[in-house]
């Protein structure tokens, strides 16, 4: 039976066989010591997403200091309010880094883990937040929600539904809405400055 550690766009934890590009974790240890989870869904604000291979360390899933997690790709981490870890991903944690505010000094992993987790997570029903924007003024690698429950990955002119196998027929991109996206503002507007995420082969 697969562990419950399968992200979505929704940044819902979901029990599935694959596992995707890219691993990370919410901050440390939420799930009990018998690899179930609990209501709990982070450990803390630092939300991480991770190469699945670094200096050839191994890790016991679901062990004692981590509930590791993972993604289809970071398009998905984005979405689900994970930015990239500054240890095995650096470069990338830079350069979002530098992105994420227009102006003024670069930002510290803790200052920018305050931010997102402020657009992530509802304070009041502690559920994710979906915020509303023009869909005309979003870049690619923001996924938005039409109806609350599917997710899609903009992308050119397209929309490519979101699974978690891959990316399925695009749809053609509509324009002059306002819809509902899942990706955090802060990460869309990084999105906005040219930060190039990882995509998942199906995405074309």
């Amino acid at each position: 039976m697969p562990l419950q550690n399968r992200v979505d766009p929704f940044g819902e934890l979901l029990a599935l066989p694959a596992r995707g590009l890219l691993f990370g974790n919410r901050g440390g240890k939420f799930h009990r010591d018998d690899q179930t989870l609990g209501r709990r869904r982070y450990a803390s604000r630092q939300w991480i997403c991770c190469v699945l291979s670094f200096k050839n360390r191994q890790r016991n899933v679901w062990g004692r200091y981590y509930t590791e997690l993972f993604f289809l790709d970071e398009v998905t981490a984005l979405a689900a309010g994970h930015r990239p870890c500054f240890e095995c991903r650096r470069a990338d944690a830079l350069a979002f880094a530098e992105r994420f505010y227009a102006k003024g000094a670069r930002p510290s992993a803790p200052d920018m883990d305050d931010v997102l987790h402020a657009q992530r997570i509802d304070p009041r029903s502690k559920t994710k937040r979906i915020h509303q924007m023009k869909l005309d003024d979003l870049p690619d690698g923001a996924v938005v929600t039409l109806s609350g429950q599917d997710a899609f990955a903009l992308k050119g002119r397209a929309l490519l539904p979101w699974s978690p196998s891959g990316y399925g027929v695009p749809k053609k991109r509509p324009r002059g809405e306002s819809i509902g996206v899942l990706t955090p503002p802060a990460i869309v507007n990084v999105l906005r400055l040219g930060f190039a995420p990882l995509w998942h082969p199906s995405a074309g």
